[in-house]
């Protein structure tokens, strides 16, 4: 008998998983680009912990192991941010990132700060990034040039208003 995927809020005690699991998951991004100094892969332990008690970071757990992670804030005007979903690569082209994504947004909505809109970014050579939030509904906003090597494409997404109450 197979386990269901649990997607719930992080707490302090999940950060070394996390951690672990996002050193995992930008190992392939970190090839693609041949650039092993990225930030997901250079973040420090204290830093994760820091993030977890300012934003909303959300894990799916298989059993009591975090498979996905991904977190976020509504910023100052009204933007969610999204940033690290990462997803193990065992568990990967099921469905989970979506998911995952899918709760954060909900989350986020849910905060009671007007929310105008969702964006997150990813690498110009990250297909199957830009095919998953091509796929849910995430549109090209701008790309800024880093390196001559990586170029990050910014997504947005508008943010669906709450609906009203009926009589």
């Amino acid at each position: 008998m197979g386990m269901s995927v649990i997607i719930s809020a992080a707490d302090a005690a999940d950060a070394e998983q996390i951690l672990k699991l996002q050193y995992l998951g930008y190992q392939p991004e970190a090839e693609l680009y041949g650039d092993w100094a990225i930030e997901p892969l250079t973040q420090s332990l204290e830093s994760l912990r820091a993030e977890l008690s300012e934003q909303c970071v959300l894990v799916a757990r298989l059993g009591g192991e975090v498979v996905g992670t991904v977190r976020g804030h509504v910023d100052a005007e009204g933007v969610g941010r999204i940033g690290r979903l990462v997803v193990h690569p065992r568990m990967q082209r099921h469905g989970l990132g979506g998911r995952l994504l899918d709760a954060l947004e909900r989350l986020l909505a849910e905060d009671g700060r007007p929310l105008t809109s969702y964006r997150l970014f990813t690498g110009h050579r990250s297909l199957g990034n830009l095919r998953l939030y091509a796929r849910l509904g995430y549109r090209q906003a701008a790309v800024e040039a880093v390196s001559d090597r990586l170029s990050l494409v910014h997504l947005e997404k508008p943010a669906l208003p709450p609906l009203a109450a009926t009589a």
